[in-house]
């Protein structure tokens, strides 16, 4: 059980490692969406997205005698580049094992904070089999990028702080991949504002999370296909029933829509957006009954995108 207790505990040991992003607006999206959006910027965060919040306060909170083997994880990117930050702050090795395919900015960045990378192919098996075989071997302390307690009341933290500045959100949606920070904005809500609607947003080429509550059980993501590069993975042990219990409801959008939301928010309010963050706002744009005339906070959660591979070139 994550209690407030645990959340603001999160957050009073990462906030001198991590930013308090700003919340921005735009006049323009507004009046196209019908909406009154709020847009928590964790494209402006340290390691370019949300996941540093998880990571530091998961490394954070390791004893010495257990860290001293340093920390592992499998990442695309994001959850990796945060957890050998972190690792790097706390004094420690950190041990990555990321998918053949993931992002060359991404891959860039995991090797410039210091991490050993070893490769694998991009599917959930291999991920977990590669991982297990660094762990046995160099006894370092497994960080799920999603599945842990200490990464989930991290993440929650986001939403924690948009409550501290905007009082009376009708709305909050946010991006699921394996649910750490959907899950982690539900229990914070839950806690301190249950009138608050939560929502997730997910590709239509990766609906596992929407399909899992469908069937009240978890759906793995077997070959997922979509733009958004962030939300490949399935939900977790523990992602799944906070989600079930706290998330009003997933909608999911195609990629294409995905790419036009994306563009919007570069053009309209010059920032630099990752396809995962853009999939909130494709959701309120094609569902104009559920949010028009709504106070909505969507949470963008990274902008790790790599320029040279742009989709609306």
């Amino acid at each position: 059980m994550i209690t407030l207790n645990n959340i603001i505990d999160a957050h009073n040991i990462i906030k001198k490692y991590i930013y308090n992003t700003p919340i921005l607006t735009s006049n323009s999206i507004n009046t196209i969406h019908h909406a009154k959006l709020f847009f928590k910027c964790e494209n402006f965060q340290k390691v370019g997205a949300f996941k540093i919040r998880g990571a530091t306060n998961a490394v954070f909170s390791l004893s010495k005698d257990i860290a001293k083997n340093g920390v592992a994880t499998h990442s695309s990117g994001n959850h990796a580049a945060a957890l050998t930050l972190a690792a790097r702050w706390f004094g420690i090795k950190s041990y990555i094992v990321m998918p053949k395919n993931s992002p060359q900015v991404k891959i860039n960045a995991v090797q410039e904070y210091g991490a050993n990378i070893t490769f694998c192919e991009p599917n959930q098996k291999a991920r977990e089999e590669t991982l297990d075989k660094i762990v046995k071997h160099t006894e370092a302390t497994f960080i799920h990028p999603y599945n842990n307690e200490k990464v989930i009341a991290g993440q929650a933290t986001i939403a924690l702080e948009i409550l501290e500045k905007i009082k009376d959100l009708d709305i909050i949606i946010a991006p699921v991949g394996g649910g750490g920070l959907l899950s982690g904005t539900a229990l914070i809500i839950s806690y301190l504002n249950p009138a608050i609607k939560v929502f997730g947003a997910e590709p239509e080429g990766a609906d596992d999370a929407k399909r899992s509550l469908e069937q009240n059980k978890i759906i793995p993501s077997i070959n997922p296909k979509t733009i958004a590069d962030g939300l490949l993975t399935s939900l977790g042990t523990l992602t799944f029933p906070i989600i079930k219990s706290n998330v009003h409801k997933i909608f999911t959008v195609s990629d294409k829509e995905i790419i036009k939301s994306m563009k919007m928010i570069w053009e309209r309010m010059k920032i630099i957006i990752e396809p995962s963050s853009a999939v909130p706002l494709a959701v309120i744009k094609n569902n104009p009954t559920i949010f028009k005339d709504k106070k909505i906070g969507v949470i963008l959660s990274g902008g790790n995108v790599d320029l040279s591979k742009l989709p609306f070139r």
